[in-house]
């Protein structure tokens, strides 16, 4: 053990009377830890990837090996610097700049890392809804800029360059760019919130307000698309639909929808026969599902008929309009073979007395 601390004493006094040798040691020995860095924390992060079943981890482990390596090495060379002694403003001048090349690798680090990110998480759609082919682009986009503005912003401080001015800039312009563009702005927010929160997908009928009925053709940053059943496409702006109350035929966990199909027997039918007769139009339906059952039900005494509501449930909302027009002709033609007699709104008049006639029944003078 003496003989040890002598040798080091000794290689002391050496690299003192040759602080460049001195220096370069260090060097040499931060570049072997480096390495010997890389190969453990890679190596251990290696295999807690290999657990997973993505190749997210392997992939975002390859991406450190230049990191890690390139600040332990600048670390190295940042204290082989002091120990050359050099004056104040060229030892500030190396750490500030090897500062700069840390904050440069690891802005380069965080771009690729966040790209390798959103592409693992588009590939789970089910668990992130907001990460789609359409939203990708913006997404990496945004994270590069917000890295890219973070970034900059620490090579001023690095630089000692005051930033106060650049802000107050910075925010006027954004002020202004916030007027000039906020139904842009508004629509595109509105189009990240339609597709997170996932009201409705592609695919499914939308009755928008009450008013617009279509398929959902296309969710974009923008607008989305709809394909009304005159075939003809319209495109609403995200905005809107984002403050519009929207009825999603193909919502919930069951995708079938539910038709009525309304109609009215005379008074004095026999009500039993009428339920028998259109739970036997709904059930031989081909496009009408057997699970849930078509189902009759008695709603009301109406004025000139008793009104009776089929209720079936259809499995593609797209051929609502067509299942509900076989269902209408067909119950017509069983209650005009059965006998069961539709009533249609009608009025009686009584004359009392005809115009110009008297009451002993003469024509008045």
């Amino acid at each position: 053990m003496d003989r040890v601390s002598e040798v080091w004493e000794s290689a002391q006094v050496i690299l003192q009377g040759y602080p460049i040798w001195g220096s370069a040691i260090i060097v040499v020995v931060f570049a072997v830890l480096a390495r010997l860095a890389d190969r453990f924390l890679s190596g251990t992060a290696r295999k807690l990837a290999a657990r997973s079943k993505t190749d997210f981890d392997d992939r975002l482990v390859d991406l450190l090996h230049r990191p890690i390596f390139n600040t332990v090495a600048l670390v190295g060379l940042l204290l082989a610097t002091y120990s050359l002694d050099l004056n104040d403003a060229l030892a500030r001048f190396t750490l500030t700049t090897v500062q700069t090349i840390l904050a440069v690798v690891w802005m380069v680090f965080g771009l690729r890392a966040s790209k390798l990110l959103l592409s693992a998480m588009r590939k789970q759609e089910q668990r992130f809804g907001f990460v789609q082919t359409a939203t990708e682009p913006l997404l990496a986009n945004t994270v590069a800029v917000v890295l890219f503005v973070a970034g900059a912003y620490s090579l001023l401080l690095i630089w000692g360059i005051n930033v106060t001015g650049l802000l107050a800039s910075a925010g006027i312009v954004g002020l202004a760019l916030s007027f000039a563009a906020q139904d842009t702005l508004a629509n595109l927010f509105a189009g990240v919130a339609i597709l997170a929160d996932r009201p409705y997908e592609v695919g499914d009928f939308i009755i928008l307000d009450g008013l617009e009925r279509g398929q959902v053709t296309h969710i974009g940053l923008r607008s989305t698309r709809l394909l009304t059943r005159e075939d003809i496409e319209v495109s609403i702006p995200n905005g809107l639909m984002g403050n519009s109350k929207i009825v999603n035929e193909a919502g919930g966990p069951p995708r079938q929808v539910r038709i009525a199909v309304g109609v009215g027997a005379a008074y004095g039918s026999d009500i039993d026969q009428v339920i028998e007769v259109l739970l036997s139009v709904g059930s031989s339906h081909d496009k009408t599902l057997s699970l849930p059952e078509p189902q009759v039900r008695f709603r009301e005494f109406g004025d000139s008929s008793l009104n009776f509501d089929l209720l079936c449930w259809i499995k593609d909302p797209a051929v609502r309009g067509l299942v509900l027009h076989e269902l209408n002709c067909e119950v017509y033609r069983q209650f005009s073979k059965t006998g069961i007699q539709i009533p249609f709104p009608q009025q009686d008049v009584y004359i009392k007395e005809m115009p110009g006639t008297s009451e002993s029944g003469n024509p008045s003078q």
